[in-house]
């Protein structure tokens, strides 16, 4: 009996494109212990993505291979989420100050001195202190539902928090509490979205997970609080937008209940170079638009990191 090979004898090269490799690597920051993604050619221009509430670098896991293939691409978690080390809260400064100092460290350590970065929800605040450290640093912004404006923190979702900010009382702290629960990180990722059948509940599985850690939930009620912070630094951050005219992609759904479009059309105000969209989605739009909005960000990139 003659049994025919399977194996190609004279198969053409494949045309197909090689896809990126992602790397996930831990980084010793003194002690503190930093998760991230690494992906792209080292010696391509640097992009670097921050997370927000409640999620973790997770939530540029398809994004990162995307923009791979032309881009250095560095992904964080902030301390206290995802892989990253996660100190008691009496034992660590959960502020954001703190997390921008562990991302300063991180690109120090990997020899990152310039980069654009994408800023959402809690990244755009700890990237803001990154720009005012270094004026220069930043080559190009990508700003998705991530706030430089009190335009946009004036509605009843905030009431709770500014009312924490202003009397840091156990009844105002303890107020917040559900904000940390299943209910309200569903509601995070399903909320305003137009294309709710795309959205993989792994993504509020995965995050709650992080967030029921013993401990996890002073650590939020710990950033929530200096989340007041912010505000202060607006004027500080719209003087280096004037002043520095970064290249910047608005890419945000219109539709989020926590950082409404309100807070995006005030960066027209002050850049000149600025690319301007608003998706019919909610707070997490790269979940239901990630087949327009990452060729937007890929092309905005392309063309302005060269």
């Amino acid at each position: 009996m003659t049994i025919a090979s399977t194996a190609p004898t004279s198969a053409a090269p494949s045309t197909a494109p090689a896809y990126p490799v992602v790397e996930y690597k831990t980084a010793d920051l003194d002690g503190l212990e930093i998760f991230y993604r690494e992906a792209g050619p080292a010696d391509a221009p640097v992009v670097l993505l921050l997370h927000g509430f409640p999620t973790s670098s997770h939530m540029f896991r398809n994004l990162i291979p995307y923009l791979a293939d032309r881009f250095h691409v560095i992904a964080p978690d902030l301390p206290g989420y995802g892989q990253s080390a996660a100190p008691a809260h009496a034992d660590f400064d959960y502020s954001f100050d703190s997390a921008a100092d562990a991302v300063r460290k991180l690109l120090t350590k990997l020899g990152i001195t310039r980069y654009a970065v994408n800023v959402f929800d809690y990244g755009a605040p700890t990237a803001w202190r990154l720009a005012l450290a270094d004026p220069d640093a930043i080559t190009a912004l990508i700003v998705q539902n991530g706030n430089a404006y009190d335009e946009g923190l004036d509605n009843d979702f905030w009431v709770p928090i500014k009312r924490y900010w202003a009397d840091p009382s156990s009844e105002n702290r303890d107020a917040l509490r559900d904000l940390v629960k299943i209910d309200a990180t569903r509601f995070q990722y399903t909320d305003g979205m137009g294309h709710p059948e795309r959205i993989s509940p792994d993504n509020w599985i995965a995050d709650q997970a992080q967030l029921d850690r013993r401990g996890n939930d002073e650590i939020q009620m710990d950033y929530f609080l200096d989340y007041g912070t912010n505000p202060g630094l607006y004027p500080a951050v719209q003087e280096w937008l004037r002043a520095k005219q970064p290249p910047t992609l608005v890419v945000w759904g219109e539709n989020d209940v926590i950082f409404p479009a309100d807070g995006a059309h005030p960066y027209k105000r002050d850049l000149t170079d600025i690319e301007f969209h608003l998706f019919d989605s909610g707070h997490f739009l790269l979940e239901d638009r990630a087949s327009e909005v990452f060729p937007l960000i890929h092309d905005f990139l392309a063309r302005k990191l060269g």
